[in-house]
């Protein structure tokens, strides 16, 4: 176990980013960090994932949704289907996750919104519980 490994905010943001993510993508992002990004990566599982994702305040449902709709605002797709497949994994309905889409498309834009159904849609269809 690394040094990352033993912290306990990070053992705290690896289980909860398995339970949203995926344990099979979570173990390879980690297993394929370097010298150079494995810092960023621990610094993603403590904070984002152990702090942030561990505060109790909101369910992880609700984090997703909310996740949806900035990566949409944020135009990153690639984060955008994992946690379009995240908010699945958190019991988040198609409805749900279409009705997120629909409103940023109002106060976003009707193209990030498009770009988003695009791939909300791909992430769906290859979804994997």
């Amino acid at each position: 176990m690394s040094h990352y490994e033993e912290n306990p905010a990070f053992q705290r943001g690896f289980a909860n980013r398995k339970a949203v993510l995926g344990g099979a993508h979570v173990d390879k992002s980690w297993a394929a960090a370097d010298d150079f990004n494995r810092p960023m990566q621990d610094l993603v599982t403590r904070y984002c994932w152990g702090e942030v994702w561990g505060d109790e305040a909101l369910p992880f449902k609700t984090r997703s949704l909310l996740n949806i709709v900035m990566l949409t605002a944020l135009n990153r797709p690639h984060e955008l289907k994992l946690h379009v497949q995240g908010a699945l994994r958190n019991g988040c309905s198609q409805d749900e996750i279409r009705a997120a889409l629909m409103q940023t498309a109002i106060y976003v834009g009707v193209p990030a919104a498009l770009d988003s159904f695009r791939v909300a849609g791909e992430a769906i269809n290859t979804f994997e519980a």
